[in-house]
């Protein structure tokens, strides 16, 4: 496999001031082998120790934190000598041990030398439970499930990423459909990298189904373990109204569809839950499309969104075939699976806050609205060829953007400000400025 994020992680390293390094993300989307995999490629030698139910690790960071003391037991634990220059130190679930958190402010002030990456699935609900956090000593970043273009790279089509990544508009346009058959197959199969690395060895559409069950399951596991008996059934609500929520036309959350009479101060703790351990994500309305758009934001209007369309499928039932070959009575769902995508490629880009726009009406919506520090640029998508749609066209003629997006199964092209992108290369966004 291949991730792009390998490349902030180098780019980490060679940082003159650099911080130790907390690597963030739901559940099985790649955040240890990714961690391995740097140390493998970028150093001499990598310690890896999961504090998962580690005693002995409990016990080593439950003394005094200096970094002499704990280096000399993580040496002891590990067996290897650490030398600074030279040795990738991991600290995997790294919230399991609070203590081990704290640690790292101490590495920050007073041994800055050693090089330390974590990784933590459940941080965010480990915070909320009271674990003390090395605020301005550390480095955040964030993993999601991989990108349309790594899987491209993961099953061997690594020639139609190359062409992604050149944005060469001429083959892209000539190869649309293998391009569209490839991103029907990343639609079913998604970006969880056990599901992938399953699909490139033996394209078996139901082992894949298998894995992506799985890994549901092993979120449900998470719930139960992790939350309070009061709230189990919210979170699992919330989660499970996902796929329902993004059928509907508009897509904004409605508590109503969990249950009849459900109210936001009722589940707000339960999105809570599944927003900070990364199993969904929000995006939430602007009420006006103005920079900068954090101060227009409407706490109150969102959507939820999946950590993977492949999940999202799983979710709904959605057999190979149908999603392959096309089905009448997929068309609806067709447009849910199509913005979940496009979220999460718009995500991996990781330059953008991403939001919505509707007017105060609701007769006009904008799918996505990104700003890129000098502009807004509102994005709609379309799961098919069909672009008659009257509210990028109504927002165009209202607030006269300098650059909008649709996203569509339509070749490249651009004219009078308005550029129609692939779906399939949804990566060319991170150079709008050089294609508008």
């Amino acid at each position: 496999m291949y991730r792009e994020s390998i490349k902030d992680l180098c780019a980490w390293k060679q940082k003159k001031n650099r911080k130790p390094l907390i690597l963030e993300g739901a559940r099985q989307v790649g955040k240890t082998w990714l961690l391995k995999e740097f140390g493998r490629t970028e150093y001499q030698d990598t310690v890896y120790i999961n504090f998962d139910s580690n005693s002995q690790m409990e016990q080593l960071f439950a003394g005094d934190l200096i970094p002499a003391n704990l280096i000399e037991g993580i040496e002891l634990y590990s067996g290897k000598k650490i030398d600074p220059s030279n040795t990738l130190l991991i600290f995997d679930e790294i919230q399991e041990v609070p203590r081990a958190l704290s640690s790292l402010k101490c590495f920050m002030e007073e041994a800055p030398e050693y090089q330390i990456v974590c990784a933590g699935s459940l941080l965010g609900i480990a915070l909320h439970s009271g674990t003390s956090f090395p605020v301005g000593k550390v480095e955040l970043m964030n993993l999601y499930s991989m990108s349309f273009q790594e899987f491209l790279k993961a099953t061997g089509n690594d020639q139609y990423s190359k062409v992604l990544e050149q944005k060469n508009v001429t083959m892209l346009n000539a190869f649309g459909k293998t391009y569209e058959k490839l991103l029907k197959q990343y639609y079913f199969v998604g970006g969880m990298p056990e599901a992938v690395q399953a699909f490139a060895r033996d394209h078996d559409y139901g082992e894949v189904r298998t894995i992506q069950q799985n890994i549901l399951n092993a979120y449900d596991q998470d719930i139960s373990k992790h939350t309070e008996a009061y709230i189990i059934s919210k979170i699992r609500a919330v989660f499970q109204s996902v796929p329902s929520q993004l059928a509907k036309e508009n897509k904004k959350f409605v508590y109503g569809l969990i249950r009849d009479g459900a109210r936001a101060k009722d589940y707000e703790k339960a999105i809570m839950w599944l927003t900070d351990c990364g199993i969904l994500h929000k995006v939430s309305r602007i009420t006006m499309p103005h920079l900068p758009l954090k101060a227009y934001e409407d706490l109150k209007a969102f959507k939820l969104y999946l950590c993977d369309v492949g999940l999202l499928g799983c979710m709904s039932g959605i057999s190979a075939d149908t999603l392959l070959n096309g089905n009448e009575l997929f068309v609806e769902f067709k447009g849910a699976m199509t913005e979940q995508y496009v979220f999460q490629e718009l995500k991996a880009l990781k330059k953008y806050p991403i939001y919505y726009y509707t007017n105060d009406r609701n007769t006009l919506e904008i799918d996505f609205v990104i700003d890129d520090g000098n502009r807004i640029i509102p994005i709609e998508a379309k799961a098919e060829t069909n672009l008659h749609a009257k509210s990028l066209k109504t927002y165009r003629q209202k607030y006269q953007p300098e650059c909008s997006v649709r996203l569509s199964m339509m070749n490249y092209k651009a004219e009078d400000g308005l550029i129609n992108i692939p779906l399939y290369a949804i990566s060319m966004m991170d150079e709008i400025k050089k294609i508008a």
